[in-house]
């Protein structure tokens, strides 16, 4: 009795003080620190719905109709899209696009991480000056590096074909074909490409502390164990990074294929050995001005990169959680 008396003493006790205790106030901030928050992030969603989101559901509208810049502007709902199903054209750039996108995206990350990984380690003089000499080729314009490489890959006079004469193997023109179209542009953008990830990794790794490949050397850790256990693990989110930007921009290329081939105009050849979907999406919006046509493969080209994105971001975070 006498603790069930105390027990109940003590919780009215407390009910008391929380009566008498002064409620709290809640303190108003003034409406000008309330709206600067969202005052300041606001440029940038005022330039993305202006210059991202807009256009990006414009085209799906465009995309339904049969849209003459300068005429009438007719809706024909889906059949734009039954047509592009039915494009030879359309699937033979789709076919360039993904073999450029592989052949340029898989060995450039992988060059870029062992190149990234040499330059951490190895103990060289004017080290800053090579690390700043892998962004010349990110630098250098489109225009001027399509020059060179024509030149590099030209069946006369290139410099691969005289190498391959040394060896007696006869000179290969490359633009004439498919696979070496795409060896030509896939050239072009490793080269472009490559030092700016080498840099993006590089700082990774220098981020990471020297005592932890000191303690797997002493634990008797090999070059190539310590590189696929330690430094590939640390470097997993700019290895999505990269891979999630490499694929974005190796879907959507342009410029390359534009330049490699200026005498045969939007067709990138004869026959399209080299034409990519970006590019047939100009020929048929801006060369053929039809407008309806081309936004209906822009919307094509949209979800191809955002299934194959999600595709690489759900294959690299599944590869984490397994490990």
């Amino acid at each position: 009795m006498t603790a069930t008396a105390t027990a109940t003493a003590i919780t009215i006790d407390k009910k008391a003080a929380r009566r008498e205790r002064p409620p709290r106030r809640a303190i108003r901030q003034p409406l000008a620190e309330r709206i600067a928050p969202y005052i300041y992030i606001a440029p940038f969603f005022v330039i993305f719905l202006i210059f991202g989101l807009f256009p990006l559901l414009f085209t799906f509208y465009v995309a339904l109709f049969d849209w003459n810049p300068i005429g009438e502007q007719t809706f024909v709902g889906l059949a734009n899209f039954e047509r592009l199903v039915q494009d030879t054209r359309f699937w033979n750039a789709f076919v360039n696009t993904f073999g450029i996108f592989l052949i340029s995206t898989i060995p450039q990350l992988l060059l870029a991480l062992g190149l990234a990984h040499l330059l951490n380690h190895a103990t060289l003089k004017m080290a800053n000056f090579f690390r700043m000499a892998l962004l010349v080729p990110y630098i250098t314009s489109v225009a001027a590096t399509a020059l060179v490489f024509a030149q590099i890959f030209d069946k006369n006079f290139g410099l691969i074909n005289w190498v391959l004469d040394i060896f007696g193997i006869p000179a290969v023109n490359f633009l004439s074909s498919q696979v070496g179209s795409w060896i030509v542009i896939s050239s072009m953008v490793m080269w472009r490409w490559f030092g700016y990830n080498t840099l993006l990794y590089l700082a990774g790794l220098q981020a990471l502390p020297r005592e932890m490949y000191e303690a797997a050397s002493v634990d008797g850790a090999s070059g190539w164990q310590q590189f696929i256990h330690l430094t590939i693990p640390s470097l997993r989110p700019i290895i999505i990074f990269t891979v999630i930007m490499s694929t974005i921009g190796g879907l959507q290329i342009f410029t390359e294929p534009l330049l490699v081939a200026p005498e045969s105009g939007l067709t990138c050849g004869g026959g399209r050995q080299c034409q990519t979907l970006a590019l047939f999406l100009y020929e048929q919006g801006f060369g053929q001005f039809e407008f309806g046509y081309g936004s209906a493969i822009g919307v094509a080209l949209f979800i191809v990169v955002v299934v194959v994105s999600a595709i690489n971001f759900f294959l690299t975070t599944r590869t984490r959680k397994a490990r």
